[in-house]
């Protein structure tokens, strides 16, 4: 039989009753305190972001957004959103951030705020390795078919300092990857930390090598990895820094690190 709080304080009060005490769950308490929080992601960017076999995400970015979420405060739900759209729609008001490996460039903080960096990679050209190319410069490359992912820092770079080499645009990294894989581009310019996995754990990856040096162009790669905001929103900009530095601090985010790589992406 269910009776309502409110049949109990009325009986309460017909019968002069004092001391009545109406007990609220921690849980209600928390999720009241709560700030609700809409969260972007790709879901094509393995292993940070990515769908499994359930059609579930998973991934260092949602380890880490799940991770901030509790530790913040924050009521979060996930989205799926195109790379492409990822940030016209985060401006227009469609979720409240952005925690899919985005790079800090400086053309990006022209329309979105960005928390502190969680987590740092250089970009870096791959190749087969049955290839004979060695020299990465842009003249070495004049010949050559490059593959780069719509709408990344690699695609921006890869038009300013190679602007004469033909290109292949693909829509996400595992497309950019068989593209190499298969010989439909001769090279390709890829986040070193989004590829390692693919190179060193995947059957298909074990084709290709890196190819010269690590780029770290703060230009076009940043400083590292956000969470991007809209530029107004100061107080979940706080708030998340703060979660950050909470993680980082208590050993959550190390967890997390150990999880994915065997080395620290900080």
């Amino acid at each position: 039989m269910r009776i309502s709080i409110q049949t109990i304080v009325r009986g309460a009060l017909m019968t002069g009753a004092v001391g009545v005490f109406l007990a609220i769950s921690p849980l209600e308490v928390a999720a009241q305190d709560r700030m609700p929080m809409r969260i972007a992601v790709e879901g094509a960017f393995p292993p940070f972001n990515y769908l499994d076999a359930n059609n579930k995400l998973q991934g260092f970015d949602i380890d880490i957004a799940n991770a901030l979420c509790e530790v913040g405060k924050f009521e979060c739900e996930f989205i799926i959103e195109k790379w492409d759209d990822i940030i016209p729609n985060l401006v227009a008001g469609k979720y409240d951030s952005i925690i899919s490996s985005m790079s800090m460039s400086l053309e990006r903080r022209q329309k979105v705020a960005f928390t502190e960096k969680y987590y740092n990679s250089p970009s870096v050209f791959i190749a087969r390795k049955d290839s004979a190319i060695s020299d990465v410069s842009p003249a070495a490359l004049s010949d050559k078919i490059l593959g780069v992912t719509s709408s990344t820092a690699q695609e921006s770079y890869a038009n300013h300092l190679y602007p004469d080499m033909k290109k292949t645009v693909f829509r996400s990294s595992p497309e950019l990857y068989k593209g190499l894989a298969d010989g439909s581009v001769d090279i390709i310019l890829e986040d070193k930390l989004a590829i390692y996995d693919w190179i060193a754990n995947t059957k298909a990856g074990s084709c290709c090598e890196f190819k010269g040096p690590d780029l770290v162009d703060i230009t076009y790669f940043g400083e590292g990895a956000g969470i991007a905001l809209r530029l107004d929103d100061k107080e979940r900009l706080a708030r998340l820094n703060e979660a950050l530095k909470s993680i980082k601090a208590d050993g959550t985010y190390d967890m997390i690190n150990a999880k994915y790589f065997p080395f620290s992406i900080q």
